[in-house]
């Protein structure tokens, strides 16, 4: 079992900068491949970030140049750098960890990106 936590939701402006912070205590966390989803009111839920359990990174087209995945292995975190932030990036975004079969999803924390 790997229990999720994540942070650093809020309001902020269009133009401005988040970082979410998901904390995998107590994991073999340097196994886990880690993502961020979102998701936006009456939508599904999307992949916008994932980074492999060797640092591969891929991203959503919408979010390429803007959003940067990154993981503290030690601290057993999985961070995401949110920058030129657009109303469309509201939603609430989710921390995903998978490890062989098994997925584990995080609470969410909301993002609202205001015009």
């Amino acid at each position: 079992q790997v229990q999720l936590a994540e942070s650093g939701g809020g309001l902020v402006q269009a133009g401005g900068s988040l970082r979410l912070s998901c904390a995998a205590p107590g994991s073999s966390f340097s196994t886990l491949t880690m993502s961020w989803y979102r998701q936006a009111p009456g939508k599904e839920r999307d992949r916008v970030a994932r980074i492999t359990s060797i640092g591969t990174t891929t991203y959503a087209d919408s979010v390429k140049g803007r959003f940067t995945i990154s993981r503290d292995n030690a601290k057993k975190t999985v961070f995401l750098q949110m920058n030129s932030l657009k109303p469309e990036d509201t939603g609430v975004y989710y921390c995903q960890a998978i490890r062989s079969v098994a997925t584990y999803w995080g609470q969410g924390t909301q993002v609202t990106v205001s015009s």
